[in-house]
This record gives C-alpha cells, sequence and structure tokens, in this order.
C-alpha cells in the first residue's frame, strides 16, 4: 500500500458544518451502546489509534468519546520503552492494558510502534522484527479468541499539514505543552514511516484490518471515527441483562 496515493482530506461535497453536527450524534449513539456494553459485561472492545506526531490522535479521543461513561472506558498513551519494560518482551506492557469484558480501552499509540520505530532507526536485526510481524498478529489471534474487538485506525495526515501543527506547538501558548524537539528529528525519517506503515497495513490486516483516516481536517476525521466505531459497537449486538430474580 503507497499512503501517498491516499488522499488526507474529506472529499468535495462534505460542509463542515453538516458534518460536525453529524459527528456529535453519532458520539451521542456511541455513548448510549457504550452503557449497554458495560451493562451487559459479555464483550469488550479496543481501538488502537496509530498516526505520525501531530496526526491527532488526543483530539480524537477528545471528540469522538465525548459522550461515554468514564467508568467503561480507559485511554492509554504509549511512549518510549522504560527500562523496565526493555528488559521484557515487546508485549509485556501491552497486554495489562487490554480491556476485560464489558470495557472500551484506547490505545494512543500501541504495540505497532514496536515495529515501526526499530524498522525506521535500524534498532534490531532483520530476523528480530520479522519475528515481531509473527507475534503480533498471534497477539491480536489471541485477542479474538478471547471475544475482544480490535478496532485499528490510522490517522493519515500530510507531511504539509504536519509541518503547520508542529510549528503551532511553538507559536501558540496553549500548545506549547505538545512540543517536542524530537517530533522534528523523527520528520526527517517521514518516508520512512510512511514505508513501513505500508508493510504493517499489508502484513498485519488479519484478524482485524485496517482503516485508513483521512486527517489533515480535524471535522471529518472525528467524523470518520465516530462512523467506523458505532459500526463495530453495533456488531456486538449488546442487549440489557434482564433482572435476576431470586427464587
Amino acid at each position: 500500500m503507497k499512503l501517498e496515493k491516499i488522499s488526507t482530506r474529506a472529499p468535495k461535497g462534505f460542509i463542515k458544518e453538516r458534518t460536525k453536527l453529524k459527528t456529535i450524534e453519532l458520539a451521542e449513539k456511541i455513548g448510549q451502546l457504550q452503557n449497554v456494553l458495560y451493562a451487559e459485561s459479555k464483550h469488550k472492545i479496543l481501538l488502537l489509534l496509530q498516526g505520525m506526531d501531530a496526526s491527532g490522535k488526543d483530539g480524537t479521543v477528545k471528540n469522538v468519546f465525548r459522550g461515554i461513561n468514564p467508568l467503561g472506558c480507559r485511554v492509554h498513551a504509549f511512549k518510549a520503552p522504560s527500562t523496565i519494560e526493555r528488559s521484557h518482551d515487546f508485549l509485556w506492557r501491552i497486554h495489562p492494558h487490554v480491556p476485560p469484558n464489558g470495557m472500551i480501552h484506547i490505545f494512543n499509540r500501541s504495540h505497532y510502534e514496536d515495529i515501526l520505530v526499530p524498522t525506521v532507526h535500524n534498532l534490531f536485526s532483520h530476523e528480530i522484527i520479522e519475528r515481531r510481524y509473527d507475534h503480533i498478529n498471534n497477539f491480536e489471534s489471541l485477542l479474538k479468541d478471547s471475544s475482544t474487538l480490535v478496532v485499528k485506525i490510522f490517522l493519515h495526515i500530510s507531511k504539509e499539514e504536519q509541518a503547520v501543527r508542529l510549528k503551532e506547538r511553538k507559536t501558540n501558548p496553549e500548545k506549547y505543552w505538545k512540543h517536542n524537539d524530537g517530533d522534528a528529528v523523527e520528520r526527517r525519517s517521514w518516508d520512512k514511516y510512511m514505508k513501513v506503515y505500508g508493510e504493517i497495513f499489508h502484513r498485519c490486516s488479519k484478524p482485524f484490518p485496517w482503516h485508513i483516516i483521512p486527517a489533515d481536517q480535524n471535522w471529518y476525521r472525528d467524523y470518520l471515527v465516530a462512523k467506523i466505531f458505532l459500526n463495530e459497537l453495533k456488531k456486538l449486538k449488546s442487549e440489557y441483562p434482564l433482572m435476576e430474580v431470586k427464587k
């Protein structure tokens, strides 16, 4: 898959304000179905958010999941592995954060970083990276066998839009806290990241497919993620449990 051939913007015909209203409606419906999911406590759903720096992972969580009950949702952001985490297998830090029954868990970055970054920066041998592809596919098969629905989202931002957003982090006081000098360094490897992401999408699309989301426009990004997530929630066909009557 060549990401440069996939648009990062909304198709013609989408109106910003109208689409934002639709997203609010979708977010409310997600909240309603989440209540049923939590009450029934038979299924669980894991959302993976991947994307380049400034692609909007935090904003997506904030806007799409505005209507859910915090009791039934957890968000975990994966940073560079710590010394302790590096002393274990690479999935050791991931597995404790997958959802139990009734819960929605959201990963801001995920186990795919453990293929992505080492490949781009040549941190491990080809053999180790190859085995990690197998381990991730087996891990996600295990999640499926454990009745976990995994929704994998890639927020597809253009290099030009990323430049605008990274600059804003240095000029907008409300976004100073997001600035990281390392983002500019990683930006130099943009083409390598795109190539590795394409390989990941090709090799890690079963049992759960990837959804490539145009992310240059926040309002369209949020709409698509909300629509996809709601459709996945509906597939679970959760129902409120019946009242237990003691005899």
